[in-house]
């Protein structure tokens, strides 16, 4: 197939396992109707709360989440990517950060546990240390060829600021990127779009990116847009700020066109690097 909708997926998380689910199902069935054979949700779609109650469920919730996955992409006969939940990485005191992408028939496809661990002091006061409670990934995320779509390649939301891991997706023959995220308010605002559409126009790849948006347990809020952006940098699709989802076109053959255009990953100077 050289053509298929894809939908970039927007929630309101909360610490609220049950609503976060039905929320999720509530926006695959709605893409699935307009005709998406890919859906993405964002990072943290199932739990977004407190960290120490995060831990503490997180046995039970690696599991609803990965047998969730595989129900909605069974029930709805598509593509879905799980953007990032909490699996227990063994030590007692921390998680990983998981997406899982899983096919029509309920088969796990690829697999990735966040790498890159968000720990930075923002200019707004509000410090945020990741790495407290998440063990990062060891290895680089996967890029799998979905039957009947396309080559995707996998990463989670503070991914998106290192272009090197794009560099190795695409040059493992990635033609979309996967980018889930709960990017926080303040950023978001000045950096999530440029960011994506740099990845997008970089790689010469489709780019679509779940988002989180609003504000999550009186916590913390997000930016929201989720976004479908094509390999010439346009946006194509884009959430806003309510839940909902970004769905747009994925066309394998544009793709090959713009890349014929603009040759610029066969431009590579590898050697001087």
């Amino acid at each position: 197939m050289s053509d298929f909708l894809a939908a970039a997926v927007q929630l309101t998380s909360t610490s609220d396992l049950e609503r976060n689910l039905a929320a999720a199902e509530e926006q695959i069935e709605l893409a699935a109707r307009r005709g998406s054979e890919l859906v993405g949700l964002p990072e943290n779609f199932a739990f977004m709360g407190d960290d120490a109650a995060r831990l503490e469920q997180a046995p039970a919730l690696a599991d609803q989440c990965s047998r969730f996955l595989v129900t909605m992409a069974r029930r709805y006969q598509l593509v879905v990517l799980g953007g990032g939940y909490p699996v227990p990485s063994g030590d007692g005191a921390t998680t990983f950060n998981r997406a899982e992408l899983v096919g029509r028939d309920g088969q796990l496809l690829a697999r990735y546990d966040k790498i890159h661990l968000f720990d930075v002091d923002l200019p707004d006061g509000v410090p945020y240390r990741e790495s407290t409670t998440v063990t990062p990934g060891r290895e680089l995320p996967p890029v799998v060829d979905v039957p009947g779509l396309c080559r995707v390649g996998l990463s989670i939301c503070y991914d998106v600021r290192f272009p090197e891991l794009y560099r190795h997706l695409v040059g493992s023959g990635a033609e979309v990127l996967m980018i889930p995220a709960a990017f926080t308010a303040y950023t978001g605002k000045d950096h999530w779009q440029v960011l994506l559409q740099a990845r997008a126009i970089e790689n010469t790849a489709y780019v679509v990116a779940p988002a989180q948006t609003g504000m999550h347990d009186g916590r913390r809020q997000t930016h929201g847009h989720a976004m479908v952006i094509d390999p010439w940098g346009t946006v194509m699709a884009d959430a806003g700020v309510s839940s909902g989802a970004a769905i747009a076109p994925v066309d394998t053959t544009h793709l090959q066109r713009i890349r014929r255009q603009m040759p610029s990953l066969q431009h590579r100077q590898p050697a001087l690097f």
